[in-house]
């Protein structure tokens, strides 16, 4: 606590004023934490000053909230590029990261508790810096550490607002940006270090060395490349639900069993904040388990009023990571910078309002850098819309690839494939005599046939057999599912 307060004096957070009747003073409080290092073991103690800033009023204290974070799929395509390259990956850590956010609106706060000023103690806080708590602290700390990159010579992502790059004669670097979290990565170790100097100058920076443990996902070097895996956070998630002494299960869903709205007894207001708490954490977990994701998007569908039928298929769930917790995914050294896509639907196999399930695979050469298991939004009338609505939504995706590729320097000189196991929809991005037969997707259509017709974009057709995105729209039985991971470049630690 006494090093928080100290963190926070040096750094010139407020200063004392008599309070004024009318002004809105927001409360605090200390908030204590164990940090924990990629294997579990405590790392440090930690006492954080939060602002209580849920008692913020809108327009008189705070306006403007709104603050990016890297995109994950943004960071699997930089890994990618970073291992292929031979590049270094460092890692660093920004202590009291929002403390160094200048704010713009009058804020004041009560004295912290236990450190009141015993010459003043009716004084009050008025705010100079952001705090932990407030509202506008994340956009206000993204703000001054954009600010500070940009006077360095970065430029921001057009694709993705927290990358900035730096692209000058021969030396390129990279930085992503999770709130205090950064990842540099660079084709020169010399100008990091000088980097690191800069920004230490404004800001308390700790470097962490190569990169090793970001978000809860360990990065771990092999021969080939590295592999990322959620292993730590998996084994926590079991522990948190007991369940870290069951049995094992062979899939995540039984692919004879159809999920319903209406199947089961409705779950109590206890266990359904439970079921709610679960499926959101195995959420998280498909950031590098893709073999999870229409396994954890079916049972989301749910979340609203669950049962014990979906209770049962979300332990099912649990007990498939309980017998794949070393599984990671796989980012391996390449030339190959070509960008190819897997796309599927399982037309209308929601059995409670006749949706399909869309999904795709998008690759960087051999890596998987993006993918998706989503429900679409509208009813299909074929299984050729249904393939073709997931055509566009993949389309979509490799567009962003592409321009983000670009703003990343990759140069490539091939035309991004998109392989499908359908042939109507294959012939309908070709064809444009088609076109009045399928009047209700002309969106979609035009979305896709313009980039057809240019040249931009190849669709190929692959037989059902050798789609790698079969996964992310069915149910998979325990051999498929096998192939499905060793298509999706999932590895055994």
């Amino acid at each position: 606590m006494n090093d928080e307060y100290g963190a926070l004096m040096r750094n010139k957070t407020w200063h004392l004023v008599p309070g004024q009747q009318g002004k809105n003073v927001i409360d605090c409080k200390w908030v204590y934490r164990i940090k924990r290092k990629a294997d579990g073991t405590v790392d440090r103690y930690k006492a954080r000053l939060v602002a209580k800033g849920f008692k913020q009023r809108y327009g008189i204290d705070y306006e403007d909230t709104f603050s990016p974070v890297v995109k994950i799929a943004t960071i699997r395509l930089v890994l990618s590029i970073a291992v292929s390259r031979g590049w270094c990956l460092r890692q660093l850590d920004v202590q009291n990261a929002f403390l160094h956010g200048v704010l713009e609106e009058e804020v004041y706060m009560k004295q912290p508790p236990g450190y009141e000023d015993p010459n003043a103690p009716f004084h009050v806080c008025k705010l100079d810096k952001a705090l932990y708590g407030l509202k506008q602290a994340p956009r206000a700390w993204y703000a001054r550490l954009s600010a500070k990159l940009q006077s360095l010579g970065f430029a921001t992502s057009k694709s993705d607002t927290s990358l900035f790059i730096y692209n000058k004669a021969s030396i390129t670097i990279f930085v992503l940006i999770y709130v205090d979290d950064i990842i540099v990565t660079s084709s020169s170790d010399k100008f990091v270090a000088a980097l690191l100097q800069d920004l230490s100058s404004d800001f308390a920076l700790k470097d962490l060395g190569d990169l090793h443990f970001f978000l809860g996902i360990s990065v771990k070097k092999i021969k080939e490349g590295i592999i990322l895996s959620q292993e730590k956070y998996a084994s926590d998630l079991l522990t948190r639900v007991n369940m870290q002494h069951c049995k094992a299960a062979p899939t995540p869903l039984s692919p004879t069993e159809k999920l319903s709205a209406h199947e089961g007894e409705p779950l109590g207001p206890e266990d359904s904040t439970k079921y709610r708490s679960i499926v959101g954490a195995l959420q998280y977990l498909t950031l590098t388990r893709p073999d999870l994701a229409f396994s954890v998007n079916k049972i989301c569908q749910f979340l609203h009023a669950p049962t014990t039928t979906h209770w049962t298929a979300a332990k099912r769930v649990l007990r498939y990571v309980k017998g794949s917790m070393g599984v990671g995914l796989t980012l391996k050294r390449s030339s190959s910078f070509l960008v190819s896509a897997f796309t599927d639907a399982d037309w209308a196999g929601c059995l409670d309002d006749r949706r399909s399930t869309g999904g795709f695979a998008i690759f960087l050469g051999p890596n998987l850098i993006s993918w998706s298991a989503r429900k679409q939004a509208t009813v299909s009338r074929s299984s050729t819309e249904a393939e073709y609505k997931a055509l566009a939504n993949a389309t979509a995706e490799v567009i962003w690839v592409e321009s983000l590729l670009a703003e990343l320097g990759v140069k490539r000189n091939d035309v991004s494939c998109l392989w499908c196991d359908n042939l109507g929809a294959t012939y309908l991005s070709a064809n444009p005599v088609f076109h009045a037969r399928a009047k209700h997707i002309e969106i979609d259509f035009h979305f896709v046939r313009e980039r057809v017709a240019k040249k931009q974009l190849n669709i190929r057709f692959v037989s059902s057999k050798d789609q790698i995105a079969d996964g992310f729209t069915k149910a998979l039985p325990v051999q498929r599912l096998e192939e499905f991971k060793h298509n999706l470049n999932l590895a055994q630690l």
